[in-house]
């Protein structure tokens, strides 16, 4: 377990990344979402992050539910506020958002003090948890303003007042999560698909910094939303069909990690975990399955010689882990 910056709040160095079991892109049961979460229980995973973002609330009741019959005290949860859900009776689904969900709820942007708080009430009821560990602003790329000027002081209230143990942002960037950890005093932060195989651009700012001030990182979206799990002509990157470039320099890659006996999948989960900013890896499993061969991927040596390879074919510009 790991310490997400001064607060001690600890994480396992693998998470669940909890948006698929609220169906994300496909439809799953609730028995499956609580077979992948306890399998990952199973396999000592003790760090769950979920949103009321992914799927309208739904992943957020089925990670309660699913958390509900394990010692609370072993296990660290993190929501994030940002978008308030209210009812709506406009009807259809949710796929516009990526959730294969009816359209019961409107996502309302709000970063205010007030909707920091209102929105952490909400989750803890659909979680049924009386806290929640780590309590992230979500998304708050086009709300800079909001978000800094009242979201975070409010996280900072929370965390004063012993309601949430850690705070921080989660972002699909890295500029921004800079801003954070270099402008004000947050634990943790959250960044998706930007410190990954094909995508370093967290590298150049974010965690050096993150390092200096003592700041943890989550990485999130280590498999590039689906292009470094099973490179192919249909995979995705950042939720679109990939493109071409980026399709190929992954199935070069999947194709040099056979030859050394690995897989593309173990050394994209091992190339985030092995920067000494990163606190713990996110990775989604909607099944059983899914979050077994997660845990064993994440397990796996990864041989010094594919690294180098990537190095010798321009393939991966940074440095190999260590």
């Amino acid at each position: 377990m790991r310490t997400l910056g001064r607060s001690g709040v600890r994480v396992s160095p693998l998470g669940f990344g909890a948006a698929v079991i609220g169906n994300l892109y496909t439809e799953i049961v609730d028995t499956q979402a609580y077979e992948a979460v306890g399998t990952a229980w199973q396999r000592g995973i003790r760090y769950f992050d979920t949103a009321p973002h992914y799927g309208l609330g739904l992943s957020e009741r089925r990670l309660g539910a699913a958390l509900r019959d394990f010692p609370r005290a072993e296990y660290t949860v993190s929501t994030k506020v940002g978008r308030r859900l209210e009812p709506s009776d406009a009807g259809g689904d949710d796929l516009a958002h990526g959730f294969a969900v009816p359209a019961t709820h409107r996502r309302v942007w709000d970063f205010s003090a007030d909707g920091v708080r209102r929105s952490l009430e909400a989750s803890l009821e659909r979680l049924g948890l009386d806290r929640v560990d780590v309590v992230y602003l979500h998304d708050p790329d086009d709300h800079a303003e909001q978000a800094f000027r009242e979201g975070y002081p409010a996280l900072e209230k929370l965390r004063a007042e012993g309601v949430v143990g850690a705070i921080g942002a989660g972002m699909n960037q890295a500029g921004m999560l800079t801003r954070f950890v270099r402008e004000t005093d947050v634990d943790v932060v959250l960044c998706a698909g930007r410190y990954t195989l094909l995508d370093q651009s967290a590298a150049a700012e974010l965690l050096p910094a993150a390092a200096e001030r003592g700041v943890s990182v989550v990485v999130g979206g280590a498999f590039n939303s689906g292009l470094l799990a099973d490179p192919r002509p249909t995979a995705t990157y950042d939720y679109t069909r990939a493109p071409a470039e980026l399709l190929e320099r992954a199935l070069r890659m999947n194709e040099a990690a056979t030859r050394h006996g690995t897989t593309l999948r173990a050394a994209a989960l091992a190339f985030c975990a092995a920067h000494p900013a990163v606190a713990s890896v996110l990775v989604g499993a909607r099944s059983a399955h899914e979050a077994g061969d997660c845990a064993e991927q994440f397990a796996a040596r990864v041989p010094a010689a594919f690294w180098q390879e990537l190095r010798d074919t321009g393939l991966l510009p940074t440095q190999e882990p260590s």
